[in-house]
């Protein structure tokens, strides 16, 4: 088995409201930082797995998402990994 580094990123959906990324533009607003358009705040997750294949570590990666790292009803994610 080998060590992969999967890097996970999960993002509310765009179609939803993403109210801590509007609390985060408002804030940055206030600090003088008007030209901030829009923002959409998520979650990066760095792991490290052990798995047989590269394919093998994406699919864990995957059903970890599905099952705990990321909600599936108001949340997309996107996986990478590398050895």
């Amino acid at each position: 088995m080998s060590g992969y580094t999967v890097e996970i990123r999960v993002m509310p959906r765009a179609s939803l409201l993403d109210p801590q990324g509007q609390a985060v533009q408002h804030a940055l607003q206030a600090l003088g930082f008007g030209d901030v358009a829009s923002v959409r705040a998520g979650k990066h997750l760095v792991l490290q797995v052990q798995a047989a294949t590269r394919e093998e570590a994406a699919a864990k990666a995957r059903s970890m998402c599905d099952r705990l790292l990321a909600n599936p009803v108001t949340e997309d994610y996107e996986c990478s990994v590398s050895p």
